[in-house]
């Protein structure tokens, strides 16, 4: 999905701009698929960007030129993904109608639903077919973003001598990301958890289309918080132990405490939204989860996440089925591939994409 605020463009290079990181990626296609080109990765000092807002422009600004120059970027047309708050997704039904006819009515059919003044968002919508009881209705997935959150980030992006071309939001760019990685078939639904450092988004794929979303306000910040509080550490200390940069020594009991604690908050805060989905949505169940974001190798998140949703749960590879060269470390592209998933997904956009 494209907000229609740019045009639409071919080559690009994906900028995920991240609460604490900025993740870059580079791809082309090729006859048997898609071909990792490019990959960068920077951290962002805490308070840079807090629960989705730029607070601080000109570090983001800065950040991004170093990673630009560090790969070697010369394409200067580029993709990047917006979350949190400020973006509202929606399956909304309206009557029946062509999508031209609700582009053309799709301002004041979506006022109802948008807890924003309608003229202070950019609206995009996405038709997914007719409703199921036959109502001469139709579903709608509606999207609607804040202008001043859109032209944030597309400030630092031009700023860093970039040419924005498509903005996009996470939930749409992990829809792309498994579409290449792990094609979900006709009658099964799959959740894909993205846990960022503030906010965790939750989305349930049913065919190949997104059709709920929930955003809740946690994520890895609060491991390294709770790490903080539980063994009395810096925040950089308890940020190293979080990522096993750095030893807890006889604090190892302590620490493992404290991850477990935010896990299992984690685990359950994604059951509700699961069983939520579930409870709305007739005959609907999840046959598994699919985990993203730097916070998804959290110890034993994963197995906490099954026990809680009794659902198989495994951390998504967005580099499974990709060609690489040989400057490319296997090992390394598995390690950091769940901080890659929302930007392996945004370069996957191409010309005549919706």
């Amino acid at each position: 999905m494209e907000l229609p605020f740019f045009p639409k463009k071919n080559n690009t290079v994906a900028f995920d701009i991240g609460s604490n990181s900025i993740k870059l990626i580079q791809m082309r296609q090729v006859k048997k698929g898609w071909e990792l080109l490019k990959m960068g990765f920077a951290e962002l000092p805490p308070e840079a960007i807090v629960d989705g807002s730029i607070i601080d422009s000109m570090t983001v600004t800065n950040t991004l030129k170093e990673l630009i120059k560090e790969q070697g970027i010369k394409l200067k047309d580029t993709v990047l993904s917006l979350t949190g708050h400020s973006v509202i997704i929606k399956k909304v039904s309206f009557p029946a109608m062509t999508e031209d006819e609700l582009a053309e009515s799709i301002q004041w059919e979506a006022e109802q639903y948008i807890p924003f003044p309608i003229t202070d968002v950019n609206i995009d919508f996405q038709i997914l077919g007719a409703d199921a009881e036959g109502k001469g209705q139709m579903d709608v997935m509606l999207v609607a973003v804040k202008k001043d959150v859109i032209n944030d980030y597309t400030n630092v992006i031009k700023e860093a001598g970039l040419n924005p071309v498509v903005v996009d939001v996470d939930s749409f760019a992990l829809e792309n990301m498994m579409d290449i990685n792990y094609p979900v078939t006709p009658g099964e639904n799959v959740a894909v958890v993205n846990i960022g450092a503030s906010i965790t988004s939750i989305s349930v794929i049913v065919g190949s289309f997104t059709t709920f979303t929930r955003s809740i306000p946690m994520g890895g910040n609060q491991f390294t918080e709770e790490i903080q509080r539980q063994l009395s550490v810096s925040f950089k200390d308890a940020e190293d132990m979080k990522t096993g940069r750095k030893d807890p020594g006889q604090e190892g009991v302590q620490l493992s405490a404290a991850m477990e604690s935010v896990a299992t908050n984690l685990a359950f805060e994604v059951k509700r939204s699961l069983d939520f989905f579930v409870g709305g949505a007739q005959g609907a169940d999840i046959s598994r989860i699919y985990l993203c974001g730097g916070a998804s190798k959290a110890a034993r998140l994963v197995e906490l996440m099954q026990e809680k949703t009794a659902l198989p749960v495994e951390i998504a590879d967005p580099f499974k089925n990709l060609a690489a060269g040989k400057s490319f470390d296997a090992e390394k592209l598995k390690q950091s591939g769940p901080f890659f998933c929302v930007a392996v997904g945004l370069a996957t956009r191409r010309f005549a994409d919706r």
